[in-house]
């Protein structure tokens, strides 16, 4: 199953100058009255002409989505060349060699770095509604691979809810949407933006974001690359409490008091990766 659904749209190169430009016969240190109207009617972003637009928006940092269903296991499907940005080669380190197996079957689908190529990739893919059973999409930043073994992963955890399928159809797709623009856009983790001057700024805790689709259930969640180990965590604990009550009440739009759980369904819920692993075990778990 290809997960894109038609051709990306790509973008105006900046804008040209102007035919009717004249020489600049003014004196040296002359005052140019500028045409604003003009000006602006040059600049099209994506929101005014979603083909033929010739601003663009950074993002802090760029992303990588991923894809994986039962219908791409074992099978070599070709890179989509829907953007000109360089991917940035997977550091083979320890960890991720160790992911090898498991990374076999997700597909790289696209890495982009503005937002007007995020637009163009969401605007081209299949929505989560619309997946079939057991898929998963993963938004991940740049040189991150979606496994715990990755170097930014291993010592993190994540955020994660389940909602039943019969009740959310409906509201899956702009779940996700949410979770993707918060996550690119940087909100889930206000410590990114608020550093002291004086010193280096905290890198931020969000490696990556994914959307799974089950029988009964989809599944939304939000890796960290920390997690709390203890009382003596407060400062980390507080901040990854943070993340989860952005994401129940800003993203999901949930009321910050709201219980959730019941049949196939699950309370916003932080899990570290350690104990995910645990096999019966007690786990430390966060529940917002």
């Amino acid at each position: 199953m290809s997960v894109l659904s038609g051709p990306a749209p790509s973008g105006a190169a900046l804008s040209d100058p102007p035919k009717d430009a004249t020489i600049d016969d003014s004196e040296p240190g002359e005052v140019q009255e500028v045409d604003m109207q003009t000006q602006a009617e040059t600049i099209r972003t994506v929101f005014s002409d979603p083909t033929n637009f010739n601003v663009k928006h950074p993002l802090y940092s760029p992303w990588t989505l991923w894809f994986d269903s039962p219908q791409t296991k074992g099978r070599n499907m070709p890179q989509t060349p829907i953007s000109a940005f360089p991917q940035t080669p997977v550091a083979q380190t320890p960890g991720v060699a160790a992911a090898q197996g498991w990374m076999e079957d997700i597909k790289r689908v696209i890495s982009f770095d503005s937002v007007e190529e995020f637009w163009g990739l969401y605007n081209n893919i299949v929505p989560p509604s619309q997946l079939p059973q057991k898929a998963n999409y993963y938004l991940f930043k740049e040189g991150i691979i979606p496994a715990w073994e990755d170097e930014a992963n291993k010592n993190g955890g994540k955020w994660s809810i389940q909602l039943p399928k019969d009740k959310n159809r409906g509201n899956v797709d702009k779940m996700w949407l949410y979770t993707m623009l918060a996550a690119i856009g940087e909100t889930f983790d206000p410590s990114l933006t608020s550093a002291d001057p004086a010193g280096s700024p905290p890198s931020s805790l969000i490696t990556g974001v994914i959307v799974s689709t089950r029988p009964q259930f989809y599944r939304l969640s939000i890796w960290t690359r920390l997690a709390p180990s203890g009382s003596e965590d407060d400062k980390l604990r507080e901040r990854i409490e943070g993340v989860g009550k952005h994401f129940k009440t800003s993203v999901l739009g949930y009321a910050d008091h709201a219980k959730l759980a019941g049949p196939l369904s699950t309370e916003v819920e932080f899990l570290s990766h350690k104990d995910s692993e645990k096999k019966g075990g007690k786990s430390r778990k966060i529940v917002v």
